[in-house]
């Protein structure tokens, strides 16, 4: 059994009861135990920045009390811990990710505008949470683009060929392997390649596309291989596709039990932690629910 919980966010909200769904199924496959936290907004006039000492007892929240009903008497159900805690969620939720193994919730919360595809919660612990953060959508998100060309489960993860993340492999294998589910791997390239001779005019390509394809290829079956190794059973299928990453790591999340993504590694000339553009859109509009995995700790 695993030792660090599955922790779930919730706040009553439809998004977050889905959220716990994919939460409960995460912790039985995983042997962990879940946790339920449900965080309670400052009031407008409170410290935002300051947390209060202790968390208030969980007994007698409306909230948790549903989710208790809610998974009373489930079938395979792991043991469920709940937490009540107050201040605020976009501060308080990534912090609960130092001792978890997995942060789950939903796209959005009752609060904010209901137009948003991502509530700010979210979007904070994706950023700043210090394990994977899985956002589970809304259902009914449309993606353009062909369904997969096989049936079965599947876990979509995005490599970029030229500087691969480990973490990010290793919990798609990971996950994978959980599912008993078929890797697709999506390594993307830029495609038309331009060139400039001089202000405003492009000179066509002098590299051949079949040939950037297969190099593509190349590096990401190599950064494939040790992973394949620990993982015999998982089928990993890498595929080079032109054009922009977040549109095919979107358009792959027809149908896909889980899109893995990474966050952006710290820079020295910019130490806060960020989301990359590829991680945004894939957040906001893919059809699956989206795993962003932080980067693995740089070596000594």
């Amino acid at each position: 059994m695993s030792a660090a919980p599955v922790i779930a966010a919730v706040d009553g909200s439809a998004d977050s009861l889905r959220a716990l769904d994919w939460a409960v199924d995460a912790a039985r496959r995983r042997a962990a135990a879940l946790r339920v936290v449900h965080v309670r907004q400052y009031a407008a006039w409170g410290q935002a920045d300051v947390l209060v000492a202790g968390p208030p007892e969980a007994e007698g929240d409306p909230v948790l009390d549903e989710v208790r009903t809610r998974l009373a008497g489930r079938a395979g159900a792991p043991a469920v811990e709940y937490v009540a805690l107050e201040g605020v969620p976009g501060a308080v939720l990534p912090e609960l990710g130092s001792d978890a193994e997995l942060l789950v919730l939903g796209s959005r919360g009752r609060g904010g505008f209901a137009s948003l595809l991502l509530g700010s919660n979210g979007l904070a612990a994706a950023r700043d949470a210090e394990c994977p953060v899985v956002v589970v959508p809304r259902p009914g998100r449309e993606v353009h683009g062909e369904g997969p060309a096989e049936p079965g489960p599947r876990v979509v993860v995005g490599l970029h060929a030229d500087s691969p993340d480990e973490a990010v492999l290793s919990f798609a294998f990971t996950e994978a392997a959980l599912r008993d589910a078929r890797l697709q791997v999506i390594a993307a390239y830029p495609w038309p390649v331009q060139t400039w001779s001089a202000p405003g005019q492009p000179v066509p390509p002098v590299v051949d596309q079949d040939a950037v394809a297969n190099e593509t290829r190349v590096l990401a079956e190599g950064f494939l291989a040790p992973h394949r190794e620990r993982h015999p059973r998982v089928r990993a299928d890498a595929e080079a596709l032109p054009g922009d990453a977040a549109g095919l790591l979107v358009a792959a999340s027809k149908d896909a039990d889980l899109v893995v993504v990474g966050r952006h590694r710290r820079r020295l000339l910019a130490p806060a932690r960020m989301m990359g553009s590829v991680t945004q859109a894939v957040l906001l509009h893919a059809a699956s629910p989206v795993a962003v995995v932080p980067p693995a700790p740089p070596e000594e």
